[in-house]
């Protein structure tokens, strides 16, 4: 399946529009992505941003519009789909197997990325192939030190750092953060604006994010949403200069409909 697309853009919509019962959550959204940069969405409550992720990453059909992934129409492509061609999304909630260890989650990534079935009775010996890329991941996150520790049992700072270890371990080639510091401390801030620079080197990331000074720090373009449409993009020196941007409220409080 091939387009016009420009494939300097990992991801572009065109006159991307989601209705839900007379209300446009999304309104004729035409978004770029440049591969191999980090692009962030911000804009104030309701101005669509998760309903975007929603409808990038096929949780959502669109109203109408299409969706362009690496130069590809993946407008009508499953989540499974894009997820195997490397589109690999965090939820706003810390999504980690709880009842599991630490290493455990690492190693169920490792395997799907891998094309290996993961099963729970499979011995050491046959999983130990994989034991120093799972001690490698923990330890760019900061988690090797507690591989044992079942991670329902980790802080909050510390699951939002196993899920981005999992996360790399699928080997994604965009990924989509939707809210990655949210409730976090300034030091586990720290550490996840580090773990998702780092693991930008050649790879491309959008994300929704609230936090300013993130945003700032994280990303090389930006793109301010207010009511489903593109307010102002650019860099942050840009558009946090721009008037109407100035007069929108710049993310804080909760975000879209669903």
């Amino acid at each position: 399946m091939t387009s016009d697309a420009d494939t300097d853009y990992i991801i572009e919509t065109r006159g991307l529009t989601k209705e839900f019962s007379g209300f446009i959550s999304v309104n004729n959204l035409d978004l770029r992505v440049r591969s191999g940069t980090i692009h962030a969405l911000i804009g104030p409550n309701g101005a669509g941003k998760t309903t975007i992720f929603n409808l990038i990453t096929k949780f959502l059909a669109p109203t109408s519009g299409q969706i362009f992934y690496g130069g590809i129409d993946v407008t009508g492509f499953s989540p499974s789909l894009l997820a195997q061609r490397g589109m690999v999304r965090s939820f706003q909630i810390s999504a980690v197997f709880p009842s599991l260890s630490v290493r455990d989650n690492v190693r169920i990534a490792l395997q799907r990325s891998t094309g290996l079935t993961y099963r729970f009775w499979q011995s050491e010996v046959r999983l130990y192939g994989l034991h120093d890329r799972v001690q490698e991941l923990l330890a760019s996150v900061g988690l090797q030190d507690f591989a044992d520790v079942i991670a329902g049992d980790l802080s909050y700072g510390r699951k939002r750092a196993l899920e981005i270890a999992t996360t790399i371990a699928l080997e994604p080639r965009l990924l989509l953060l939707d809210e990655p510091t949210a409730g976090l401390g300034q030091e586990d801030i720290d550490t996840i604006v580090r773990l998702i620079k780092n693991f930008a080197v050649n790879r491309s990331v959008l994300m929704v994010e609230h936090n300013l000074s993130v945003v700032e720090d994280l990303s090389d373009a930006i793109t301010v949403l207010s009511r489903g449409k593109i307010l102002a993009e650019g860099t942050y020196q840009t558009v946090s200069k721009n008037r109407e941007v100035m007069e929108a409220y710049l993310g804080t409080g909760d975000d879209d409909p669903p």
